[in-house]
């Protein structure tokens, strides 16, 4: 009775607005590495990594201690945006680590803790930078739930969540939104230089290089380019929203390094923390920053415990180690796939990824839910994708061991064999 009263609190107290809980039936007690606990202590291999936010794992010791050692000596973990030693800390490594390197100059923005905070403010910048109010979006984009994300967000559920109309918005196909097929970047650009196309000259376009809750569709490299080319010609600001696939999901640190441009915002958050603490930036260019002082703010945007344990995740990124080791894992992960995918032709639709970020896509979606459900019963997690859920998604953590991929992969294997059985 006992038992079956603290499950119950859930259903009794918590919103019906939850999911995973529903999707994973355990009670989920310590973490480490790529493994999550139960209460009864049965283990469960990691590739959903806090949707992204665990880029490091769970627990890892090097964050850790970093922490620990910083909350045992009574430091500050509250601050707005005050002056504070972690703060400094944290922006002196990302200048030196990240954008140094890079030769990126840009502004840094405390949001507020999530990755829509960051999306939200740099929708606001633009539009206040540029006096105009359209932003162009894309088929099949997430950005996040708050208002002004959700209007540049494709899925017709997350949106029709908000209850009042969404605007100020235009939305264009994503690269191969309809197949292997010519960009439609041709058709923005039309209508922008057409006084008749009905468009509102827009202040910004924002894009993910890759898509992960849109169902893992990866933006080709010269498709990025001439995007960005026209932003350039038609003054427009670009925005790439890296807040899942920054931080070296797919590779390098930004996504967006692999096809050489140079945003004028940028959106980071989810793994920044490194420890899944909740933190985001908006990086902007610096004849960008128009802000007058307090006009965009946040109670929660101070998190100086996220800043000790992000500052400690940059020591990972001195080098190339943990880079190339993502490129090298991805594609043991490709290949496992494709061969998941050669068995099973008639209801795998397509293969697609990056580093460490991939989505098998079912034809039938209610196969891919399937799969899910085969995989959580043999110990694995992930989380499925896209419009109708048709893509199981793998976000296995950047410090998986090879081992740890082969082991979840061989489940997923089953997994697929398993649900296939059950359809028939």
């Amino acid at each position: 009775m006992i038992e079956v009263l603290v499950m119950d609190v859930f259903e009794l107290l918590e919103s019906e607005v939850r999911s995973y809980s529903r999707n994973w039936p355990a009670v989920f007690d310590t973490a480490r590495g790529s493994r999550l606990y139960d209460e009864e202590g049965r283990a469960f291999l990691d590739f959903f990594a806090g949707a992204g936010a665990l880029n490091y794992g769970h627990n890892h010791p090097h964050l850790k201690n970093r922490l620990l050692r910083y909350l045992s000596a009574d430091s500050i973990v509250h601050s707005l945006d005050m002056r504070t030693v972690a703060k400094r800390r944290f922006y002196e490594a990302f200048q030196r680590i990240v954008l140094g390197p890079r030769k990126l100059q840009y502004k840094i923005q405390l949001p507020g803790p999530a990755g829509t905070n960051a999306v939200e403010a740099a929708l606001k910048l633009a539009r206040k930078y540029t006096g105009r109010q359209t932003v162009v979006g894309f088929t099949n984009a997430f950005h996040g739930m708050s208002l002004g994300s959700l209007a540049v967000t494709g899925n017709a559920m997350k949106r029709g969540g908000a209850g009042v109309h969404l605007g100020h918005t235009v939305t264009m196909p994503y690269d191969n939104y309809l197949g292997r097929r010519p960009s439609h970047l041709p058709l923005l650009e039309r209508m922008l230089e057409d006084s008749g196309s009905g468009l509102d000259w827009p202040a910004a376009v924002i894009v993910e290089t890759l898509q992960g809750e849109g169902g893992v569709h990866v933006a080709g490299a010269q498709w990025l380019c001439d995007l960005a080319d026209l932003c350039k010609r038609h003054d427009l600001l670009l925005i790439v929203d890296d807040v899942q696939m920054g931080c070296g999901r797919t590779g390098p640190f930004f996504s967006f390094e692999t096809a050489g441009i140079v945003p004028d915002i940028v959106c980071l958050s989810k793994s920044l923390s490194g420890y899944g603490l909740p933190m985001a930036l908006t990086l902007l260019r610096p004849e960008l920053d128009v802000w007058a002082p307090g006009e965009h703010n946040g109670t929660f945007r101070g998190a100086d415990p996220a800043f000790v344990t992000a500052a400690a995740a940059l020591d990972f990124w001195t080098g190339e180690g943990l880079e190339a080791q993502t490129r090298a894992k991805g594609e043991l992960v490709r290949e496992s796939l494709d061969r998941i995918a050669a068995g099973h032709r008639d209801v795998i639709a397509e293969i697609r990824g990056r580093g460490l970020v991939w989505g098998v896509a079912f034809a039938d979606p209610t196969l891919s839910a399937a799969v899910g459900e085969a995989a959580f019963e043999r110990g694995l997690l992930m989380e499925t994708s896209g419009p109708e859920g048709e893509v199981v998604k793998l976000l296995p953590p950047l410090t998986s061991t090879a081992d740890e991929l082969a082991e979840g992969l061989e489940i997923l294997a089953d997994s697929v064999d398993a649900a296939c059985e059950r359809m028939r």
